[in-house]
């Protein structure tokens, strides 16, 4: 039985492909800038920040976050909108960089892979 979707094996298959349409009420932030705000606060250790108290819990907590978020972006991807899947995603980046800042990661320690 043949899978329910396959990547488009053409350029104009993909392009014939509608792209979500979102609405952003704030300026948007890329990968580069979350990772920079996320590494200041490491840093300067706000109260109250959520980003600390992952990093305080250590690498099984954030991996357990990771885990969570994976499957609530699979759920949101499969039955929700395009709005709340690219929202579970967004989560799933900041956690993938609160476990990089964990480990001591860096940006260019990922990139190397892509």
């Amino acid at each position: 039985m043949p899978p329910a979707w396959s990547a488009p094996s053409r350029v104009s298959e993909r392009r014939s492909r509608p792209a979500p349409v979102l609405h952003y009420a704030v300026p948007m932030k890329t990968f580069e800038d979350l990772f920079a705000e996320l590494q200041d606060k490491a840093v300067t250790r706000p109260a109250g920040s959520g980003t600390v108290d992952e990093l305080d819990r250590g690498v099984h907590f954030i991996g357990k976050k990771l885990v969570e978020e994976a499957a609530e972006t699979w759920m949101a991807c499969e039955h929700e909108s395009d709005a709340a899947a690219c929202e579970e995603i967004s989560q799933l980046l900041y956690h993938t960089q609160v476990m990089m800042l964990a480990k001591g990661y860096t940006l260019e320690d990922v990139y190397r892979y892509l």
